[in-house]
């Protein structure tokens, strides 16, 4: 029990010889821009104001203080005076100017203020922040409020909420409506003339002398070449028909390929027969 408390007495011991920051010597002023006396206050880390300090627009309030650690007069690595809206909670900060002696000191004017400070309806609350590095704690200390005192006959400052990612509402999408086919007259028109050249075409061949005898050779010859390749032309034209008709681009693609490498293959054998043919001077 005893060495229980023997501990605990050395853990508090510990606590308070911790070091720690803290600030002495702190005032705030507020002058005019036109030269006019300045309003002085003086206040410390136990005893803040209790009034709050007027800010007009041209108004400038001037904050300082001496850092110190553990008592000591010491350049902190940080010393802020942040200002807060009650209402919103944000916080805007404003670096002391801290030379080594500890001596610090900041300007602030209403032109420094966020916009949303300018619309606020209640004061503003000012803290002295200091810390560094090492295992001296840092102090956050309330100091004094900030009353604002806008200029009546100064437009109101205007504020726009910024752009943030978040959710959004639902978003309904119109689609533009499915093309149309062109009017059937037309359509039946153009078929009409495409399927008029087939008979165009025999006419032809029986004007200029086409040998029709040639068919049986060419078909006992190579008739599997022959016939698959006349069977891919048509094929391939069905593929279009069905692209036309109803079929997408991505369900024509791999029909088109597949066909096409037979015409292909098939055709080189069915030209080569005919070519042989006409080599051996069958006409």
């Amino acid at each position: 029990m005893r060495f229980t408390q023997a501990l605990l007495l050395l853990a508090a011991g510990a606590a308070q010889a911790a070091s720690s920051w803290s600030f002495d010597d702190a005032s705030v002023s507020v002058a005019a821009k036109k030269g006019s006396d300045a309003i002085k206050e003086k206040f410390s880390q136990k005893a803040p104001l209790t009034k709050p300090v007027g800010l007009g627009s041209t108004d400038t309030v001037k904050v300082i203080l001496t850092a110190k650690e553990d008592g000591k007069a010491k350049r902190p690595h940080q010393a802020f005076v942040t200002i807060k809206e009650q209402e919103t909670g944000l916080e805007a900060p404003f670096p002391l100017t801290v030379k080594d002696t500890g001596k610090a000191v900041v300007s602030i004017s209403q032109k420094d203020l966020p916009v949303q400070f300018l619309l606020s309806t209640k004061p503003l609350k000012a803290s002295v922040v200091i810390g560094s590095f090492g295992e001296a704690r840092a102090v956050n200390t309330p100091v004094f409020d900030i009353e604002l005192e806008t200029d009546p006959n100064a437009p109101v400052p205007k504020y726009e909420a910024p752009l943030r990612y978040g959710k959004k509402p639902e978003i309904h999408h119109i689609f533009r409506a499915d093309p149309q086919s062109p009017p059937k007259v037309i359509s039946l028109f153009f078929t009409l003339a495409v399927a008029a050249t087939v008979p165009a075409l025999f006419i032809s061949w029986l004007l200029l002398g086409a040998n029709v005898n040639h068919l049986t050779k060419a078909l006992g010859a190579a008739p599997l070449s022959h016939v698959t390749f006349f069977g891919s032309i048509v094929a391939m034209e069905g593929v279009f028909f069905m692209y036309y008709t109803s079929w997408n681009l991505f369900q024509v693609l791999p029909v088109a390929g597949v066909v096409g490498v037979i015409t292909v293959l098939s055709g080189t054998k069915a030209l080569g027969e005919v070519q042989s043919r006409r080599l051996a001077n069958e006409r």
